[in-house]
């Protein structure tokens, strides 16, 4: 008889079964996704700008590379990785998620972004790309919400060049009590109201603040890039903390 702690995962801070949990967090997303970048800023006092340069200043990315912006959403990462790879290179922003495929595709389109960028819904423990195929793989605010983390980075490494590098920008744990207490303070009780008030939806915001505190801390994160075979991982902590960027090479 298996044991039923194998077959079930989280989905913030309830119990669900594995094969639920995707699904849930599609519908959260296609109920965010149009208010999206608008509640980024609110609720990042726009400093999630801040913290996507670093990731591009930390990604080394060249013209004419290949990039996959994977749980890209509404394209953020994608618009820069666009002008940095020019017309030679190549960007494909992939989503699970249809609903913030469109976003993203429609604003890119009016930013006048067209010809090096192409769009996938694929989800990150399976990719529906070649071996050894990209020079860098960026995962922005979306490892938290995979199902099968380590399955999701032995994917990436498969797809990823010899050489290429990983960068993993994730809400992780902040290094001083005192911002901890303030930062749960906000998550759980000024998030989800700015959510109902913006959004229209308490309950998704009430589900990442509990996804960012079930995601593993920056030293978990490292040691599973480590056995997914990434070599000289480490980590960056942002804002004291609150976020850290991962990066891991593919030799």
């Amino acid at each position: 008889m298996s044991n039923q702690s194998e077959n079930t995962t989280h989905f913030g801070f309830k119990t669900v079964q594995e094969d639920t949990k995707a699904d849930l967090v599609a519908d959260v997303f296609h109920s965010v996704a149009a208010k999206y970048d608008v509640m980024n800023d609110v609720l990042s006092m726009g400093v999630h700008r801040v913290w996507k340069r670093f990731t591009i200043d930390c990604s080394g990315i060249r013209k004419g590379q290949k990039v996959l912006d994977l749980a890209g959403g509404t394209g953020d990462l994608t618009a820069k990785f666009s002008r940095i790879v020019g017309q030679t290179g190549q960007v494909t922003l992939a989503d699970i998620n249809d609903s913030m495929l469109k976003v993203g595709r429609s604003k890119l389109r009016d930013l006048g972004i067209v010809g090096n960028v192409s769009y996938v819904q694929a989800n990150a423990e399976e990719l529906p790309f070649p071996d050894n195929h990209f020079d860098l793989i960026t995962i922005a605010f979306g490892l938290r919400n995979v199902t099968d983390k380590d399955k999701a980075l032995a994917s990436m490494y498969r797809v990823l060049k010899p050489g290429g590098r990983l960068l993993v920008l994730e809400f992780s744990k902040p290094l001083y009590k005192p911002l901890s207490k303030f930062y749960d303070f906000y998550s759980f009780n000024v998030l989800p109201k700015l959510g109902k008030l913006i959004a229209n939806d308490s309950e998704s915001y009430q589900y990442l603040a509990e996804s960012i505190r079930m995601h593993p801390c920056q030293e978990t994160l490292k040691e599973m890039m480590n056995s997914a075979n990434f070599e000289g991982s480490e980590y960056f902590n942002l804002s004291g903390g609150i976020v850290a960027l991962h990066r891991g090479y593919k030799y």
